[in-house]
């Protein structure tokens, strides 16, 4: 996983790794989230997949989009 420069200081995302129709974010507290285009929509994962490599707004728009949309989970 790359860990995420969390530009804004605020975040809870640790890393994530990027898949062709995928991402998989991972949280401070070690809870793993798999974002894929069939769960979560192809245009959300793209915008999850730019906002990772900007380092910003990716916890808000997880938050505010897709929160409930992932494929699977653990910890």
């Amino acid at each position: 996983m790359e860990p995420y420069a969390n530009l804004g200081g605020r975040s809870g995302i640790e890393a994530y790794e990027t898949g062709f129709d995928s991402i998989t974010v991972q949280f401070g507290d070690g809870t793993v989230y798999v974002y894929t285009n069939a769960s979560a929509g192809a245009s959300n994962v793209g915008q999850m997949k730019l906002l990772a490599r900007r380092g910003h707004g990716l916890n808000a728009f997880i938050n505010k989009s897709v929160k409930f949309s992932c494929d699977r989970k653990w910890k």
